[in-house]
């Protein structure tokens, strides 16, 4: 029986590639490439202009040794698309995204070795949790986006680069959707992304994260871009020592600067390899890979160290609490009963029933 995506991480390192967008500005394309000055930019595009240029890119990471790769689709969705006049092409990009990534991915596949594909949905640029859009508006494009990447051939749907919680429930949401529709069960893989303050961009601690997103039950849970490695580690760690599912990190080849007019990253391929080994043989990390900035050779000097390393084995130690968008609270209890909310009812407490028929609001 053919090892699945699962089973894999269950068992072993598994190595995603790195980054899409690096590769492709190294390529010099033109506007011809995405068909027009008016799309130029618009990276999904390029499933349909220039296959070969994406199919190239999948085949670099599947030839230095990477598991998995990811489909050319992080911003394939209505709302950035509708940015160019194009979001009626959602599930014909992304099926045409995830038919490229199987292909190359089949193709460098041996019965002893699969290689998979990740369908890459990104977090859009409309924030539910400031009402920029619902989130049954945000649902729906989600699934009409997961749609086209299952029926492409994905191994798993990756909710990446994600810093709203209502965004990612509503990504969930209309993922578990589309494989309803379609009466099949692809796993999730869940990454928020952490900002240089330590919190994600609404002020999201990684605690409050995993809280809220554990009981929707990702199959892997973790973290990605924004930042490099070195930025991660007091994150990673409470992962490590709390996650009920295994854990992932898709770091950036550290903090960018601005070189000659161009965005440069310095994280050397062997300095990823580095803290990668660290993730592995110290956390018990075994999702791994690249992000903004990595490259073929980053992925090639992880893979030379990582993949036959042992991952440490994690105790994790799951903390019952309640979370606000902020931070978690772990629920405390002593020997006596744990009241929660029974204050606050206008049956239970006398006390509480004559504050509010006075309009006592400050008791």
């Amino acid at each position: 029986m053919t090892e699945t995506f699962l089973d894999a991480v269950r068992d072993r390192v598994v190595i995603y590639d790195g980054a899409m967008g690096t590769c492709l500005q190294a390529r010099d394309l033109t506007a011809d490439d995405f068909g027009g000055p008016d799309l130029e930019g618009c990276n999904e595009l390029l499933v349909v202009t220039r296959p070969d240029v994406i199919a190239d890119i999948h085949a670099e990471y599947f030839a230095v040794g990477c598991d998995i790769v990811e489909t050319n689709t992080f911003g394939a969705n209505a709302i950035p698309l509708g940015e160019y006049g194009i979001a009626e092409r959602t599930h014909e990009l992304n099926l045409a995204a995830a038919r490229i990534a199987r292909q190359v991915a089949d193709d460098h596949s041996t019965p002893d070795r699969p290689r998979w594909v990740a369908g890459s949905i990104g977090p859009g640029t409309k924030f539910a949790s400031m009402g920029g859009i619902t989130y049954a508006e945000l649902r729906d494009i989600y699934e009409v986006q997961a749609r086209g990447l299952i029926e492409g051939g994905v191994d798993v749907l990756l909710i990446e680069t994600q810093f709203d919680l209502l965004g990612i429930k509503a990504t969930i949401a209309g993922c578990r959707r589309a494989m309803a529709a379609l009466g099949t069960e692809v796993p999730l893989q869940v990454q928020v992304t952490i900002e240089t303050v330590g919190t994600m961009l609404p002020g999201t601690e990684i605690g409050a994260a995993l809280a809220a997103i554990d009981p929707l039950h990702p199959d892997v849970f973790g973290l990605n871009c924004a930042t490099g490695p070195a930025e991660m580690q007091e994150h990673l760690r409470y992962l490590s020592q709390h996650a009920r599912m295994p854990v992932s990190v898709l770091p950036n080849a550290g903090l960018p600067s601005v070189v000659d007019g161009a965005m440069h990253y310095d994280l050397t391929p062997e300095q990823l390899a580095d803290y990668h080994e660290r993730h592995v043989t110290e956390l018990g990390i075994n999702v791994i890979g690249g992000c903004c900035g990595t490259t073929p050779e980053h992925l090639r000097a992880v893979v030379e160290r990582c993949a036959g390393s042992t991952p440490a084995t994690r105790q994790p130690v799951h903390e019952a609490g309640a979370t606000s968008i902020y931070s978690f609270v772990p629920f405390h209890q002593d020997a006596s009963f744990l009241i929660i909310g029974e204050r606050t009812n206008a049956n239970g407490s006398k006390k509480f029933r004559e504050s509010m028929l006075e309009a006592d609001w400050d008791t």
